[in-house]
């Protein structure tokens, strides 16, 4: 009789675990992962990497997640100073925007670990057992289909909503995130909008998605300004990205492109996470032609004119020549004052 009330709870049990959502959930990312349209969408192809390259179970249950000590934190934080010092008013911009909605903000390392965050005290514990906390990795080989790791893998924004995720145990959060470049074009970080509420659909979602690509860019061009404080910095190219202010040059006082952002480098066939070799400013303008020793000289009369107002009296004395000399020079370069 035991045998049997035993034999009977465990048909039970295995009836609740199969009519539970998880159990659902893990039963549906299988049957895409081994159908022959499994690559179809984004989501679907990293649920394939998943299971098929990391060996991830997707109805694993929530273990306590692997932490790093503080010392080894203290030091990922560390050799991520700058990127964390630029980061960090803009991560509070995004939490006054989001965090009164139980949305919690995260920048990641290109490893997925988490750096840094942003919470209310009243989230701190749900988003704490979640895992999503600094010092836990959630890398896609580690959680398996998640914003975080996903953007990482694929070097775009990326939203991975509620049941797109592939465990199981994190279908009750949607994330929306996009990926930051350093100067030099390469992938450093994850940027991280989180939320556990329920009422978060996707359009919400969406809005919060492109608030995340924003911030994400605001902090990339403020990278690239902070490397090339000592350069002009132009915007250029044409498109989407020049008109969101992506597409910038680093310009030496001769007017020689030193740097460019991964758009930039993108816009203009550029290497990525390589040295530029200096490029006049004029061949990423469309300016055809050598300049020549007439152009320069022209160029400096001219803004000598401009500093003194028209005045070629006090154009000739800004430039320690005379009168008569500007004149001459004037007139070499084809330059008259209706100019």
């Amino acid at each position: 009789m035991k045998d049997a009330a035993a034999d009977g709870e465990a048909l039970t049990m295995m009836a609740n675990a199969e009519l539970s959502p998880g159990f659902k959930h893990a039963e549906r990312v299988l049957t895409a992962v081994h159908s022959s349209r499994a690559a179809v969408s984004a989501v679907a192809a990293s649920w394939c990497r998943s299971a098929l390259h990391h060996g991830l179970d997707p109805s694993a249950p929530q273990a306590s997640a692997e932490r790093l000590g503080d010392n080894e934190l203290n030091t990922l934080r560390a050799s991520n100073g700058e990127l964390l010092t630029v980061a960090a008013p803009v991560l509070d911009r995004l939490h006054g925007s989001v965090g009164l909605a139980g949305a919690c903000v995260i920048i990641a390392d290109a490893g997925g670990v988490v750096l840094d965050w942003r919470t209310t005290d009243s989230d701190a514990a749900l988003f704490e057992d979640i895992g999503l906390t600094p010092g836990v990795s959630w890398a896609e080989a580690a959680q398996g289909t998640n914003g975080i790791g996903t953007c990482l893998v694929e070097g775009c924004a990326v939203t991975i909503h509620r049941d797109e995720h592939f465990a199981s145990r994190n279908v009750g959060v949607s994330c929306m995130d996009a990926p930051i470049f350093d100067p030099d074009g390469r992938l450093i970080a994850a940027l991280d909008i989180s939320s556990a509420r329920g009422d978060h659909d996707r359009t919400m979602a969406a809005l919060i998605g492109a608030l995340v690509q924003d911030a994400a860019r605001s902090i990339e061009r403020d990278l690239f300004c902070r490397r090339y404080s000592d350069a002009r910095i132009v915007l250029a190219g044409a498109g989407d990205q020049a008109m969101r202010g992506n597409v910038l040059l680093a310009v030496d006082r001769d007017d020689l492109v030193i740097g460019a952002t991964r758009a930039a480098r993108q816009q203009f066939r550029l290497a990525t996470g390589a040295d530029i070799e200096p490029r006049p400013l004029g061949d990423f303008l469309g300016q055809t032609g050598p300049a020549s020793f007439d152009d320069g000289e022209r160029a400096v009369l001219r803004q000598a004119l401009a500093r003194a107002g028209g005045n070629v009296s006090s154009a000739a004395r800004l430039l320690g020549i005379g009168r008569a000399t500007f004149y001459r020079r004037m007139e070499r370069v084809g330059l008259s004052l209706r100019h």
